[in-house]
């Protein structure tokens, strides 16, 4: 029997699912974002201006979708000498496109600019913040159960630890790449953060690629933070509802340049098909890896399959690389929801 672990049926949408425009710090307006965003083969992009969630439903149309949301940060505070905090990103997206509320909301400078343009209910409390894991697993979860999907973002630039990540809960998918950081020198390609947190006990946590773009540099400009990482959302139609209940179902992968068309599980064995890579990668919670490779050397690989076996561990994911060494990744798809046959 053939289990699709990417769905067999619908279209594959490009998405950018963390941006930032002049609404916050972005260079861009929202208009330009959309523009720049559709002239480079992206279908939907999610607004997520720090502190502030402002709808912008005006900008979807037939090829394109605008989902609603915005970043929420939450910052150590406790050593009013420290340069450089430690903090917590996380982004909300709306589920619902007429969602108009943001309950979750603190004092910042952009909450006081655009105070006219945000709907807070009359029976909403001003957040006074705690950097915990406690309070930020808390918020977490009453964003997803308030209709949000909950991103955790680039935790390398937090400079968040293990102690941090690790026990984090609530959120739908974190970043296992960031662009903006990485134009920005950081090393923020999250694999073995993923896998940290999934191993910690976050079970069925989704991975995804973003810009996180604030677009401060020329658009020609090798240090430019869009268009670098995206996720390929498959979905029915081009529907807002149809995009986020995609990203609920983990009906995506993440990646910075190659594609992955076909992933399946048929009578033993996962088969992936791709664009042109140099490898593919079959990685688990455990020691056991297995990696396809071109039968010559400096050559392309197009698809793969990989035995698995119980013994192999909890999880399986895949990465793809092609020759700029950039690279795709599919979130974990655990053992026990595969008819995997016992070893003798």
């Amino acid at each position: 029997m053939r289990i699709f672990l990417l769905p067999e049926n619908g279209t594959f949408y490009k998405a950018n699912l963390h941006c930032h425009s002049t609404l916050s710090d972005g260079s861009w307006t929202v208009e330009e974002i959309k523009e720049n965003y559709k002239a480079h083969g992206y279908a939907a992009v999610a607004f997520t201006d720090h502190d502030v969630f402002i709808p912008h439903n005006d900008l979807s149309d037939g090829s394109f979708i605008a989902l609603n949301g915005y970043e929420i940060a939450i910052t150590d505070r406790s050593d009013p000498l420290a340069g450089s905090p430690r903090t917590c990103h996380f982004c909300l997206i709306a589920t619902d496109k007429d969602r108009t509320a943001q309950r979750i909301y603190y004092k910042s400078r952009y909450l006081e600019q655009h105070r006219e343009k945000i709907d807070i209910p009359a029976d909403s409390e001003i957040t006074t913040t705690e950097y915990s894991p406690e309070f930020i697993s808390r918020l977490m979860t009453e964003a997803r159960n308030d209709g949000f999907f909950v991103t955790y973002n680039h935790p390398v630039w937090s400079l968040e630890t293990r102690d941090q990540y690790c026990n984090y809960h609530g959120m739908h998918a974190m970043e296992i790449v960031n662009n903006s950081c990485v134009s920005e020198g950081y090393y923020e390609h999250n694999e073995g953060i993923y896998d940290d947190m999934l191993i910690s006990g976050e079970k069925g946590l989704f991975c995804i690629s973003t810009d996180d773009n604030h677009d401060r540099h020329p658009i020609d400009s090798p240090k430019c933070d869009s268009f670098g990482g995206f996720t390929m959302i498959k979905a029915d139609k081009l529907e807002y509802g149809a995009i986020t209940q995609a990203l609920i179902d983990g009906s995506m992968y993440a990646s910075e340049g190659p594609e992955i068309y076909e992933l399946y599980f048929e009578d033993g064995y996962v088969h992936i098909k791709t664009s042109d890579a140099v490898k593919i990668i079959m990685s688990t919670d455990k020691r056991h890896r297995r990696i396809a490779l071109s039968e010559t050397r400096g050559g392309t690989i197009n698809k793969a399959c990989f035995h698995v076996e119980k013994r192999l561990g909890n999880y399986i994911r895949f990465t793809v690389f092609d020759r700029e060494g950039k690279m795709a990744n599919t979130h974990a798809y655990y053992m026990d929801t595969l008819p995997i046959a016992d070893e003798d």
